[in-house]
């Protein structure tokens, strides 16, 4: 495509913008919300755990997407794929504006989550068969951004608009911002003869898909509302990962398969997909812990709770981009490398914050530990993807993305079951959410996180390291 000359590489800029907006509009709306519960909760007279649906449906909703959008992007003209995902945004942006009851605000996150189910893999996809090999993983570090920096900016414009506007202000900046998408994407990207009439969706496929992710997801975002034994935990997440299970086998056999599992036939593809899995299980769960202990244990406002992130994301918004350019001229090792040091120094630092611990101080070390996850985040996907044949692209970026919003789910159900863990053995007293205890459990399996980074790295060979 690259090289059909300059209109098709402008034609390829535009999609590509378009795209990565769209995704980060849907990451910022995910966490932007973490900073908004109690507003929310309070306007429509629900409890806590019940407005926490407001995000547990979202994640569920776009796990269970994301998987179909091999099919998608098989069957339909891109340009129709990526029109309809900013129609789904701009609608239930809209939805969420004049929702005049908590189901209703729900209804609309469930559209929003549809949009980013669709456009996170789509992004991935594009950038991996669209751009030349020299220029894909510095292409891969600015779409990292939607991946890094959005997730990380949502709870400080969460904080600052429920502060100055109300918490409807949000999804006002929301709707218009995606509907200004929407009608760029409907001038300026021209159609192009991608569709494919023979492809044909798996309903059993897509079935099975639902109800594993589905389960897994709603398992695990359970964690924070109920006990450490309750079936609300534990029956769905084990439904789910047999549903998961009876996915996968039947992708082998199945004439239409929804993912494509010679994806992991590819040494490398299999180890960026387990790290990069380890990475979200462990950074996901952050712009939630620590907004919440900034509020609820520090006892600041949900503005210095957003504020609390933003040296982060703007850490994140140079490295990501910086990370994807060095590793096309210098190799993804020891960018990868470098990127885990920070990761590890961040996290063991963030083990000794307490209420005494000055804003700063929290403010900083939070900075150098997103400095290294979003030094991991584009290498590790570029560099996996890219030995994955063209055919196969989507069906590994559609299930890589699936796969890492779950395991985002189980990090953050880790980090509440260590916190109920230690208040038992420990008999701390503190009470979810906003325990510094959470924090230092997340860093613990941080920590665990980087020790694997740093053998794979460290080793030659096509099983682990990088060539």
């Amino acid at each position: 495509m690259w090289e059909e000359g300059k209109r098709a590489q402008t034609q390829v800029i535009v999609l590509i913008s378009i795209v990565i907006l769209g995704s980060c509009l849907g990451n910022l709306s995910q966490t932007a919300l973490n900073a908004m519960f109690s507003g929310m909760a309070a306007d429509f007279g629900v409890q806590m755990e019940l407005g926490q649906w407001v995000t547990t449906l979202y994640m569920l909703v776009l796990g269970i997407t994301v998987p179909v959008v091999t099919y998608l992007m098989r069957r339909f003209p891109l340009k129709n794929v990526v029109l309809a995902a900013l129609l789904l945004l701009v609608i239930g942006a809209a939805i969420d504006v004049a929702a005049p009851s908590f189901e209703v605000l729900v209804a609309g996150r469930a559209l929003q989550a549809v949009s980013a189910g669709i456009t996170m893999p789509m992004m991935i996809s594009i950038v991996m068969t669209s751009f030349p090999r020299d220029k894909q993983a510095t292409v891969m570090g600015i779409a990292g951004i939607a991946m890094g920096f959005a997730p990380n900016i949502g709870p400080t414009i969460g904080g600052w608009m429920i502060g100055f506007a109300g918490w409807r202000s949000f999804f006002v900046a929301l709707f218009v911002c995606a509907l200004v998408l929407l009608l760029l994407a409907a001038v300026l990207i021209t159609r192009r003869p991608q569709a494919n009439s023979s492809a044909r969706l798996d309903v059993l496929s897509l079935l099975l898909s639902a109800l594993g992710f589905g389960g897994l997801l709603l398992g695990f975002s359970n964690a924070s509302s109920f006990g450490l034994a309750s079936p609300y935990i534990w029956v769905p997440a084990i439904l789910g990962a047999l549903f998961l299970a009876l996915y996968l086998r039947r992708q082998k056999h199945v004439e239409h398969p929804l993912t494509n599992l010679r994806i992991f036939d590819s040494w490398r593809y299999r180890v960026s997909f387990w790290a990069a899995n380890a990475l979200f299980a462990s950074f996901m769960g952050i712009t939630l812990i620590i907004p919440l202990f900034i509020e609820n244990q520090w006892g600041g406002t949900a503005l210095q709770a957003g504020l609390a992130l933003l040296p982060g994301t703007v850490a994140a918004f140079i490295v990501n981009p910086l990370a994807g350019w060095l590793v096309d001229r210098i190799g993804a090792r020891p960018v990868v490398v470098v990127a885990s040091v920070f990761l590890a120094v961040g996290a063991v630092s963030m083990a000794f914050i307490d209420e005494a611990t000055p804003f700063w101080a929290i403010v900083a070390l939070q900075g150098v530990r997103a400095t290294g996850v979003s030094g991991l985040i584009g290498p590790l996907t570029s560099w996996g993807m890219a030995d994955l044949p063209h055919e196969i692209m989507t069906d590994g970026s559609s299930f890589g993305t699936a796969v890492r919003q779950a395991c985002a789910s189980v990090g953050t159900a880790l980090m509440v079951f260590a916190i109920a863990a230690t208040e038992v053995v420990f008999q701390t007293g503190c009470n979810f959410p906003g325990c510094p205890v959470g924090v230092k459990s997340y860093v613990s399996f941080t920590t665990c996180v980087q020790v694997i980074y740093q053998g794979w790295f460290d080793t030659n060979g096509p099983s682990f390291g990088f060539t």
